[in-house]
């Protein structure tokens, strides 16, 4: 029980960690900006104070517990000390009856259940729950020392039973948002489904003068805009009411975060490959600088200087430097085993290694920064698709000047409402959120390189 405890005090402070950054999150624009706080940033950051307050009261009520467990296997141990040194005696009951066995606290019929003291012990405190368990686990194994039973069913396994460790449950396996975190980022701004940038179509001109005292070069400037739509991006999930009240966990805080983390991804995902109008992810920006990377039997080598194609365009096109590439990670995996002629690594650990240098790894992660290509840090992201082309089977690689690009986010809401499924006693969890991206502004500030050399590799 014990160490079941200090688990659940390991969870409960990393569960306080990620709250206390999600309120930091919600002071980074302010401060940036030197401003005070939105009536929405506020509300936001009101209830996310109050969430992490309710944490420290889960916190404060787990540590009197682990105290009170502590100071109790402190006083068995000392007893147990005391009784290997002086031996043992049975203990005379007042009316001179030597008590050499007493009931089980859990058998048959009895008053007492296994697993409602298991939830009171755990979800409120209660000592005389945990004084039950602690006899039973006694008893336990004291019956172990002394029958020859096993835990088979049949033998006495039925009477053994299964400690479901709900709070280490196992998450499911999402991806994060790494290109989304990676572009210009902008608060959404509030009471508008369209953010509309005025831009210069054509520009004024200047020329020599033909001679003195006549007229001189006179070319008026042209103006269009650029918009991109806010898009709403949502979830829920309905779960019965008695899942909420009879789960020795929270069950809801469990589900809003799945939808939170799905959210990541599909933001991520309207980042990257959206084809709606006013909503082009990177991978179908209209007039972007289109590389194409056409082989059979492709090489790391040709890649390479894809790669370079990618970034020559943005020099030429956008005329400011790249400063970012994107790809998925079993590309930057292809990268990294592929040898030369002398079978070297072409992507090494260290840039001054004694060998031709392809490419420098970073940290080994399966999302994020892995390490630099051509001056430029790499950053791998499962969400870039690998079903593109016409068998299917290719990703992208991403090069882009990534200030370009600007993703508008608003503060996520997580709710959830007990009155709209109340005549079937169940409760609706919902999530959402606004975005809008503006991946348009400059169009050459981004190449993509594609084609059936980036199929999927073999190793």
């Amino acid at each position: 029980m014990l160490a079941f405890l200090r688990t659940q005090l390991q969870e409960l402070l990393e569960q306080r960690a990620a709250l206390k950054a999600d309120l930091d999150g919600v002071l980074t624009a302010p401060t940036a900006e030197k401003r005070n706080l939105t009536d929405e940033e506020q509300s936001a950051f009101d209830e996310k104070r109050e969430t992490i307050k309710a944490k420290d009261a889960e916190i404060d009520g787990c540590q009197k517990r682990i105290a009170e467990l502590e100071e109790s296997e402190a006083r068995d141990t000392a007893a147990a000390e005391l009784r290997a040194r002086y031996g043992q005696a049975p203990t005379p009951a007042p009316s001179g009856v030597t008590v050499t066995s007493e009931p089980e606290t859990y058998r048959r019929d009895g008053q007492q259940s296994y697993f409602r003291d298991l939830f009171r012990a755990q979800q409120r405190g209660d000592h005389d729950a945990m004084d039950r368990l602690r006899r039973n686990d006694q008893q336990v194994s004291d019956g172990l020392q002394q029958r020859a039973l096993t835990t088979t069913d049949g033998s006495a396994g039925e009477f053994v039973p299964p400690l479901w460790m709900v709070e280490d449950y196992v998450a499911l396996a999402r991806a994060g948002r790494v290109v989304a975190d990676q572009v210009a980022h902008q608060p959404l701004p509030a009471g508008t489904d369209t953010i509309s940038l005025p831009r210069l179509a054509s520009g004024t001109a200047v020329a020599e003068q033909a001679s003195q005292n006549t007229s001189v070069q006179n070319t008026d400037a042209t103006a269009s805009s650029v918009s991109a739509s806010v898009a709403t991006i949502a979830g829920q999930q309905v779960v019965p009411q008695q899942l909420l009240e009879q789960s020795p966990i929270n069950m809801d805080s469990i589900l809003l975060a799945d939808l939170a983390a799905d959210y990541a991804i599909k933001l991520d995902q309207f980042v990257i490959s959206n084809n709606a109008a006013g909503k082009r992810g990177l991978l179908n920006v209209s007039g972007s600088n289109a590389v194409t990377y056409t082989d059979a039997n492709p090489t790391v080598g040709e890649a390479y200087s894809k790669v370079g194609d990618g970034i020559q365009q943005i020099h030429t096109g956008r005329l400011m430097p790249p400063d970012k590439i994107f790809m998925h990670p079993r590309r930057w995996a292809w990268l990294t085993v592929s040898l030369d002629t002398a079978g070297r690594p072409l992507v090494v650990p260290a840039a001054n290694m004694p060998s031709n240098v392809l490419a420098a790894m970073s940290d080994v992660v399966s999302e994020g920064f892995v390490g630099t290509l051509q001056g430029l840090p790499v950053y791998v992201d499962p969400n870039i698709p690998t079903n593109l082309g016409g068998d299917t089977n290719e990703d992208r690689v991403i090069v882009a000047r990534s200030s370009d690009i600007i993703l508008f986010e608003g503060t996520p809401r997580s709710e959830t409402f007990r009155e709209t499924k109340a005549d079937q006693l169940s409760v609706l969890l919902r999530f959402y959120n606004y975005a809008a991206i503006h991946s348009e502004r400059y169009p050459k500030a981004l190449s993509v390189v594609s084609g059936t050399g980036l199929v999927a590799p073999v190793f």
